[in-house]
């Protein structure tokens, strides 16, 4: 009954329809409206005079989902356009009909409805919690109350920008490694399945005793050949298992993310790029004019740091009874001391939105540096890696025949 009572109160499913016909004049027009039929749309455009010559349901294409990377290139069209003086229903049409992605379009679509309905677009983007954050809400919300909407649309869009660069130069950094142990793990496994059972059969006429490098990596072989139809489901259940875990389990996030601040190489890496994310979210909601200690509320859970979450909500305690945003920083213990200098300077002037957002400028110089780094001293290790135990293998495989030689 409930059920029933929600879905009558929503009303009937709507759709987008494309039109095209011709006014009082004659002159052919042609046009968009969403309604629940066609022969509704044929009815609505009769009552404004319009002979009606087609009407066809607006389709999208199935698949695709909206990325980050979408609402990142979303938000700097419509501020562009916006500052362009286009106004705002038809910023949606012209982003929505020239995305790519089908996904895109519908969340335009849907989005441009709640408006022209009478939602505020704060109030439009709220609705979608899955792809607009409180720090994207809340500071669209800020724009449109202070006149400034297209101004702080530009922020956002810059903001987004300067942290999908961040992620993306952490997984370029993550990726070489993964890749190359993916390779060196398909790699051996082919080796011990198919190349050394051949040397087994060769080596079965040897009349002699093998050497003990040798039987241990026919040894691995065998077992391998044995119970290949068993490690590579454990291996890659596993990873997958691993993954999912980490994504959906608060408990494995909370270890993955104080291991990831402790990992001798890329634990730095990870530091810089944490900070450079918190110092940059709240430099960009107090510059919009957001009070500190609901601009807080965003930027714990916008560093993607369990460790730095929890911080943070120290912090906003801290601040909420008096307690000066630098000193609040200091009692957690987490902040390097440049970062904590720059901020009382900030406070001091009055200007801490601008020293922030020097601290995340070079942070982020930082971890560009930090990537270079890493990736010219990944190349050699992993070169070694691969040498001691492609060619381990190969050595000890050719040890018999090396004894062979010296016998004759």
């Amino acid at each position: 009954m409930a059920t029933a009572a929600a879905a009558k109160a929503a009303g009937p499913k709507e759709f987008n329809f494309l039109w095209e016909g011709r006014d009082k004049g004659g002159k052919v027009i042609r046009g968009e409206l969403r309604s629940v039929s066609e022969s509704a749309v044929s009815a609505t455009l009769r009552r404004q005079g319009v002979v009606v010559k087609k009407i066809k349901k607006q389709k999208y294409g199935s698949g695709g989902k909206v990325r980050e990377k979408d609402i990142a290139l979303f938000t700097r069209q419509l501020a562009t356009m916006m500052k362009a003086g286009v106004p705002l229903l038809q910023c949606f049409d012209i982003v929505g009909k020239g995305a790519s992605n089908p996904a895109v379009s519908r969340l335009l679509v849907e989005i441009k409805t709640e408006v022209e309905t009478g939602s505020s677009l704060a109030q439009a983007f709220r609705k979608y919690p899955l792809y607009f954050d409180a720090l994207f809400c809340n500071l669209v919300a800020a724009g449109e109350q202070a006149g400034i909407l297209e101004t702080l649309l530009d922020r956002l869009a810059s903001y987004k920008e300067k942290i999908l660069a961040i992620k993306s130069k952490i997984k370029s950094a993550l990726f070489y490694p993964i890749a190359i142990i993916v390779v060196a793990f398909v790699i051996t496994a082919v080796i011990m399945i198919f190349v050394i059972p051949a040397f087994k059969e060769v080596f079965k006429n040897f009349g002699a005793d093998l050497p003990a490098p040798t039987l241990m990596v026919m040894a691995i072989s065998d077992w391998f050949v044995g119970n290949w139809y068993v490690i590579f489901p454990v291996v890659i259940g596993s990873v997958i298992g691993f993954l999912e875990a980490w994504k959906r389990m608060l408990p494995v996030q909370i270890f993955m993310d104080r291991l990831m601040l402790r990992l001798p190489v890329f634990g730095d890496l990870v530091l810089k790029s944490t900070i450079a994310r918190w110092t940059r979210t709240l430099a960009t909601m107090f510059a919009a004019g957001v009070p500190l200690v609901e601009a807080l509320d965003s930027v714990g859970g916008a560093s993607g740091n369990h460790v730095y979450l929890v911080a943070t909500k120290k912090i906003q305690q801290d601040v909420s009874t008096g307690t000066s945003l630098t000193m609040a920083m200091q009692n957690v213990g987490v902040f390097p001391n440049m970062v904590l200098q720059m901020c009382s300077i900030g406070e001091e002037t009055g200007a801490l939105d601008a020293m922030l957002g020097k601290v995340a400028d070079f942070y982020e110089a930082e971890v560009d540096d930090a990537v270079a780094g890493i990736s010219s001293l990944m190349e050699p290790m992993i070169m070694v890696v691969l040498g001691v135990l492609i060619g381990g293998m190969v050595i000890a495989m050719y040890l018999p025949i090396f004894k062979i030689g010296q016998a004759v």
